[in-house]
């Protein structure tokens, strides 16, 4: 039986895919901010899906702390790095402080889950990381996030080196339409839909449907998936 690890699966994404896991039969570990949420939506995710589910506290804004945080995690076939920080972060009143955390979190912090986790990975494991359509399509507030999710690409090149033969993928989701940030929010989401060839929005269940692919595909390396439905 597999294990899969994936931090920051509390809500949206993360949580489905967890869930998509734990229904295969796989051993879930998932990660929030704090032991308590992360152990409230395992016993949640346990009772949706009859599987095993296990929650950790890991902060990625805090890198120095990750190794700790995974000590309990012995033995991993797939990592997956949802977890982020939002920053609509203007450079005409930039706030330093915020582009730091969010910088921290997507290079830093992903690098120290791998580095804390590759002794316990076999050769066949997997790793995927999440990056994000706006390092194709900026926006006013937008800099230091397109700026990381391009060196999402970057990890991918590097670490798909550095870790083969465990392979190494990213998926940059554009909109996702029953995601916590978009439900609600017709003004986002419809400007999204316009600007895709299907004129459709990703669900969520979309978005596992290519993790899936990308985590358990065995010829799938160093691989940047756009699931944005095409761009007009």
């Amino acid at each position: 039986m597999s294990t899969i690890l994936v931090v920051g699966a509390t809500q949206g994404t993360g949580r489905e895919l967890a869930a998509a896991y734990a229904r295969r039969g796989a051993d879930v570990v998932i990660t929030g901010r704090t032991r308590e949420r992360a152990a409230a939506v395992a016993r949640e995710l346990e009772a949706e899906t009859g599987g095993a589910v296990t929650g950790l506290a890991l902060d990625l804004t805090r890198p120095a702390t990750i190794a700790t945080a995974l000590e309990p995690v012995r033995h991993v076939d797939r990592v997956v790095l949802v977890g982020m920080v939002r920053d609509m972060n203007s450079v005409r009143d930039y706030d330093v402080e915020a582009a730091a955390v969010l910088a921290t979190t997507k290079v830093v912090g992903y690098t120290a889950v791998v580095a804390a986790l590759l002794p316990r990975m076999p050769a066949d494991a997997s790793v995927l990381l999440f990056g994000g359509m706006a390092k194709d399509l900026p926006y006013p507030g937008s800099t230091t996030l397109t700026a990381v999710n391009s060196a999402v690409q970057g990890l991918v090149r590097t670490l798909s080196v550095e870790l083969a033969p465990v392979r190494v993928n990213s998926l940059h989701p554009w909109a996702i339409e029953d995601s916590p940030v978009c439900v609600g929010n017709e003004r986002l989401t419809e400007s999204a839909r316009k600007m895709t060839l299907t004129r459709r929005l990703a669900t969520m269940k979309d978005v596992v449907d290519g993790c899936v692919f990308l985590l358990e595909n065995p010829v799938a390396n160093a691989i940047d998936l756009k699931l944005n439905g095409g761009m007009a």
